[in-house]
């Protein structure tokens, strides 16, 4: 794969069009003179980072992004191609195995019809969507890991006691069993199994149809784009986001999918499209009435303003890290001490924007609070963060500040 001489030649010309000396732009990108000479020379290739930032600075409509991004170099099947069809396949998965599992007379280790637990002495319902709320409290500040059984037993048992019930209370546990296998998916994603993740998101839409409920068919879409999102995949993003804001759908689902399409939109470079998208996400947020105090609430919930956060977000990917850190100290300190997997997710992004910033001793000082995090609740989508940070600041590897934090970054990576 080759450096892309374009690129340097594109931002020498605009650098000069804009009377600016080299100098003068690696302070406002935050690369050094000699670096960004390399680049113009084509002797280096550049940092997606870098290209966006200087796409923003000079406005040049997603050209020096484009231009930096990397060409494929075989026209045949690649390993994308195949983890994308892998995805469809897997999405298309029934929910067979795992009720066969809880309804037709399954077994234990002996090969002896398994017992069936009885039933609780409150209302199945109460009982079962207390223990959902608990879960998903404890995966706070749980490893996945260790989440994983215990959700897989608890989704099995709940329709175990869906079978042995009638009319509404049925309904209710198919669809609270929806909801379980919907948090594995989620898990499994945090435990870095992105086809197991989707797996379990094919199987909680099962479980909700049989259930009666029809929103959560369009919110796996939500979950499923987050996958694609982490993976890189922003036009795919786009698309599964986009599926689940029909108009039917309640204002909640469709804000979060707002937000996810906007993500999408910033991955791909996209600024307009992007805010766009974050307007219209906190429109339908501010307005989403989260349904009865006993029912889960959809999508994220330690969260003061979602949409505010996730445009902390999206100003970083579009190469505006000064304003998206600006954003995410304000937000960051709205999270809940006890929420770690959330202050981790968010905290490690906000010191990503500082380094980019050029801000090191602060974006270490972040780094270095929230690194016991990661000892408490390991996350694939966390690591990728504390990866790119880690990259980021290796641009500064001469700095006391970077030189003492680097260690325990590559441990983190290590044992992520």
């Amino acid at each position: 794969m080759g450096v892309p001489l374009d690129f340097g030649a594109e931002l020498r010309r605009l650098r000069q069009e804009a009377g600016m000396t080299l100098q003068q732009l690696a302070q406002d990108v935050n690369y050094s003179k000699g670096f960004l000479c390399k680049v113009e020379r084509g002797q280096s290739r550049p940092p997606m980072g870098l290209a966006r930032r200087c796409d923003v600075l000079f406005a040049a409509n997603g050209e020096l992004r484009r231009l930096a991004e990397p060409q494929e170099e075989d026209a045949g099947g690649t390993d994308s191609d195949t983890e994308t069809m892998a995805r469809r396949d897997v999405i298309a998965t029934g929910v067979g195995p795992l009720l066969g599992m809880a309804t037709g007379g399954g077994t234990n280790s002996s090969g002896q019809a398994r017992a069936l637990p009885p039933l609780p002495s409150l209302p199945a319902l109460t009982v079962f969507r207390d223990q959902f709320q608990q879960m998903r409290l404890l995966g706070q500040s749980t490893d996945p890991a260790m989440l994983l059984p215990i959700l897989h037993t608890q989704t099995s048992t709940v329709i175990d006691f869906a079978t042995r019930s009638s009319g509404t209370t049925r309904a209710g546990l198919l669809a609270l069993a929806a909801r379980f296998a919907e948090y594995t998916g989620w898990m499994c994603q945090e435990a870095g199994d992105d086809a197991r993740a989707l797996r379990w998101t094919a199987e909680a839409v099962e479980l909700a149809q049989a259930g009666g409920d029809a929103d959560l068919a369009d919110y796996a879409q939500v979950r499923r784009a987050l996958v694609a999102f982490y993976s890189g995949a922003a036009g795919e993003t786009v698309t599964l986001a986009r599926q689940a804001q029909k108009a039917t759908l309640p204002p909640r689902i469709r804000g979060l999918a707002a937000q996810r399409e906007a993500q999408g939109h910033a991955l791909a470079g996209d600024e307009k499209a992007s805010l766009r998208g974050l307007d219209r996400a906190r429109e339908l947020l501010l307005g989403a009435d989260e349904g009865p105090p006993d029912t889960p609430v959809w999508g994220p919930s330690h969260l003061a303003d979602p949409a505010a956060m996730v445009t902390g977000w999206c100003l970083y990917d579009v190469g505006r890290p000064r304003e998206a850190a600006g954003v995410l100290d304000q937000e960051c300190s709205r999270i809940a001490p006890h929420a770690l997997r959330t202050r981790a997710r968010y905290g490690f992004r906000r010191a990503l924007a500082h380094a980019s910033a050029g801000e090191i001793d602060h974006s270490c000082g972040l780094a270095r609070e929230l690194l016991p995090c990661m000892d408490l609740v390991p996350s694939a989508t966390i690591r990728a963060d504390v990866r790119r940070l880690e990259r980021e600041l290796s641009r500064f590897r001469t700095h006391r500040a970077v030189r003492e934090l680097q260690p325990s970054l590559l441990r983190a990576l290590r044992t992520g």
